[in-house]
């Protein structure tokens, strides 16, 4: 119950359609107990007596009542939908921005298919319960209650005889639905399960069919899929023996009402007219328990789906603002210092992902990165826009620990093109200008020449009106990275970082869009402007060979640093890299002359894993 409460705040601004439910619900429940009182009153006054005034007067009013009823029941309806579409409405946003505020090490703890959850199945039962409460859920009690009282009422010696069998009927009512909320929770778990095998499923089918592994995943998908279900047919097992149960108690009530009614009245202590209404009054009370044992389930997935939103709701980002953060100056310039810094995946947890980093990126320079495949490239550049947070150490822009400036106003001077090229449903334009959206045509364009863009994007159905379908489907592994570049370039940020974003296209278009960087860097320069800091994680050695500061890390150390000429001189790793891809006398001067030949070389150092790094391998 207490993950309940702590979503109560979401119904709060609907107080008053809540309160209006309630009300209507409330002269609901008094008109339905009016019911067996009046037939009594037909009964005892009507036909005993043989007056059939009484009996038409009593029916026409028990219609009437029926009528109002009718009226009242669906303005409860209409009122308790309201407030409970309103709050998943609420719910959803609230989860969705969370999200939002998540850090990379968030998101890596969270899977796509659990958030797609919680956002879906267990609002929706939340939705529910919300409904439920405002009507059957609320009215179901208010019912048992009224008709207990009258039940006492009418007769004291027989709601005496039927009071064991009550506290009973509660009390397996009670058990029922406190066994049910830890069961449907392991149910919501397994469909947790099951739609992270269908996105990861329905994300990679290209990779399925490729390697012909349908039949694997189809047995992966059957055992989730079976698991679900078995979990499932379990908690509907144990909720079908409530039903039989509740039926049974229901007779023996109904069969003591008769059985001490008909001595009672015998002996002429109780009218005919007393004995139905009292039976309809059991029926009253006992109906709602019946009621609810059915709605039981709705109360057990809601509260199982509170506790499983509460816990996105509850969960602080790992990156946070410091209380005291201040904005990055406009006209700083973007000079970054690596003190000391290790980080550690899984808060200090894992192995380490870096150690003693010390790195100076200074104004205007572009910083080239290189190392084997996990030996902590990426990790080292998603610390500067404080994906992560480091574990120890710190990193400094412009003078300024980065965790005392505020996210978003870091944010704003870094633009990141990720290793995973990411498009968005829309047009290409749109995708350009996805983070300088009030940017004009001739921005968007001139971006996309700066990225090699623009004339395979003149050349599609629709050029920049094209759609881009479901992750960028309709488009080569090429073309989405120069997509992206555009989209960075377009923010013109004063931090650039790359992070193996040409490694689709080829190295003359990698050229191209080098000397296009260069260029607008130069042109975009003034005194009164700042420099633009660089940072490229790549896997040909070309790309890097024009770097301002060429860095090689291995096993998260920096083992290496210079320009290309001085690694050439210094680091036989270096060396040993250049010689496995491009040793064959080019000069870095006359690179781009030597394109397709640097290529077909380039192409046979791609895959590899530490021990090839050690003997000319890149990644």
């Amino acid at each position: 119950m207490n993950d309940i409460r702590k979503l109560l705040p979401f119904v709060k601004p609907y107080w008053r359609r809540a309160l209006v439910a309630l009300t209507l619900l409330t002269t609901l429940v008094f008109l339905d107990l009016a019911i067996p009182r009046l037939i009594q009153r037909i009964i005892d006054q009507g036909i005993t007596p043989n007056d059939q005034g009484v009996v038409v007067q009593t029916a026409l009013l028990m219609i009437g009542i029926s009528i109002v009823s009718t009226i009242i029941a669906v303005g409860n309806n209409i009122s308790s939908v309201q407030v409970g579409e309103c709050v998943a409405r609420d719910l959803r946003e609230a989860l969705f921005l969370k999200i939002q505020t998540f850090s990379f090490g968030n998101l890596d703890q969270q899977k796509t298919g659990q958030l797609m959850v919680r956002l879906t199945s267990d609002i929706n039962a939340v939705k529910h319960l919300a409904q439920i409460s405002l009507r059957i859920g609320t009215r179901a009690p208010m019912l048992m209650l009224g008709s207990l009282l009258l039940m006492i009422n009418t007769s004291p010696q027989l709601a005496l005889t039927l009071l064991p069998l009550l506290v009973v009927t509660s009390s397996i009512i009670v058990f029922f639905i406190a066994k049910m909320e830890p069961l449907f929770r392991t149910v919501q778990q397994r469909l947790d399960r099951l739609n992270t095998v269908l996105q990861e499923n329905i994300a990679g089918v290209r990779v399925v069919k490729a390697f012909v592994r349908a039949d694997f995943e189809n047995a992966r998908f059957q055992i989730a899929n079976d698991d679900l279900m078995n979990r499932s047919v379990r908690v509907m097992q144990f909720m079908g023996a409530m039903s039989p149960i509740l039926t049974m108690c229901v007779n023996i009530g109904i069969v003591l009402v008769i059985w001490n009614g008909g001595a009672h009245a015998i002996r002429g202590e109780m009218s005919i007219g007393q004995i139905v209404a009292f039976t309809n009054y059991l029926l009253t009370t006992m109906t709602p328990l019946t009621m609810m044992t059915q709605l039981s389930n709705t109360w057990a997935m809601g509260m199982a789906s509170a506790k499983r939103i509460n816990e996105v709701l509850d969960t602080i980002p790992d990156v946070q603002d410091a209380p005291d953060a201040i904005a990055l100056p406009e006209q700083a310039q973007p000079r970054i210092t690596f003190e000391n810094v290790a980080f550690h995946y899984d808060g200090g947890g894992a192995e380490s992902a870096l150690e003693e980093i010390h790195l100076v990126a200074e104004p205007g320079e572009t910083v080239a990165i290189l190392g084997a495949t996990g030996a902590g490239k990426s990790t080292l550049i998603n610390l500067v826009p404080r994906f992560y947070d480091v574990s120890a150490g710190r990193i400094l822009i412009d003078g300024a620990d980065i965790r005392a400036i505020k996210q978003d106003s870091l944010l704003a001077h870094i633009a990141v093109v990720p290793q995973d090229t990411v498009l968005f449903s829309g047009s290409v334009r749109d995708n350009i200008r996805y983070g300088r959206p009030e940017a004009s045509d001739a921005q968007v364009i001139a971006a996309a020449q700066a990225a090699q863009a623009h004339d395979f994007i003149l050349a599609l159905p629709r050029g920049y009106d094209t759609h881009v379908e479901e992750r960028g489907v309709n488009l080569s592994g090429g073309q989405k990275q120069r997509i992206a570049i555009a989209r960075a370039l377009l923010t013109q940020p004063r931090i650039l970082i790359l992070d193996d974003s040409t490694s689709s296209v080829d190295v003359e278009t990698e050229t191209k869009i080098q000397d296009a960087l260069e260029k607008q860097m130069r042109e975009h320069t003034t005194p009164s402007t700042s420099l633009r800091t660089s940072f490229v994680v790549a896997q040909r050695i070309s790309t890097v060979l024009k770097a301002d500061k060429i860095v090689v890390i291995d096993q998260g150390r920096i083992v290496a640093e210079g320009t290309h000429q001085e690694l050439m001189q210094t680091s036989p790793l270096y060396r040993e890299i250049y010689d496995s891809q491009l040793g064959n006398g080019v000069r870095v001067e006359n690179v781009s002359q030597h394109s397709e030949r640097s290529r077909a070389q380039s192409k046979n150092a791609l895959p590899f894993d530490s021990t090839l790094f050690r003997s000319g391998g890149v990644a």
